[in-house]
């Protein structure tokens, strides 16, 4: 009985540390960025590679521990922003999106596994649903600021330049993440 809590609460630290280290992990990619509208960073390749490293539960819980620090000030997010304002601001609704990504990552994966297409799927419709919050967001707080932007607008900025290098940040992460699954144990 005493070893089986001892397992289980070495096991929960693993977690934890493995949770902390994939947080640090996407805030250091996110470091790497060429401003724009919405910086090019490696945020979402960090995400991608998160999610298939540690599962769909250890992997959103390293996003929002993400997210949180930021928000508490931490400056980790792109161009080392941090707070409440860069969270809430016009992009902020493509970093919340990293939680969906999460979130269906994590349903797909109860569904029909852990095989490399339904990773994949997973994450190519957790990107859809990061663009399309992110983007309605966009929106939304742009014609606060008093001006309002079209559909077509948003998602030139947003969305479609992006499309080509975030498929290749997926592809790029699963190829990777695969590697270190069969290298160490998770």
């Amino acid at each position: 009985m005493a070893n089986q809590r001892n397992g289980q609460r070495g096991r929960k630290t693993r977690d934890l540390a493995y949770i902390a280290l994939a947080a640090v992990l996407i805030a250091l990619c996110s470091w790497i960025s060429i401003p724009s509208v919405v910086p090019f960073t490696m945020q979402t390749f960090a995400v991608f590679c998160v999610l298939s490293l540690l599962g769909g539960g250890r992997g959103t819980a390293a996003v929002a521990v993400y997210l949180a620090l930021g928000l508490v000030g931490v400056p980790v997010f792109a161009e080392f922003h941090a707070g409440p304002g860069a969270l809430l601001g016009n992009t902020g609704g493509y970093m919340i999106g990293f939680l969906l990504i999460g979130a269906i990552y994590w349903l797909w994966e109860k569904l029909p596994g852990r095989k490399l297409w339904t990773e994949a799927a997973a994450l190519v419709l957790g990107l859809a649903v990061c663009y399309a919050f992110g983007t309605a967001w966009f929106m939304v707080v742009y014609a606060q600021g008093g001006e309002a932007v079209g559909l077509w607008a948003a998602l030139g900025w947003c969305v479609f330049p992006f499309i080509v290098p975030d498929l290749v940040k997926l592809t790029l992460a699963l190829f990777i993440a695969r590697q270190v699954r069969k290298r160490i144990s998770l």
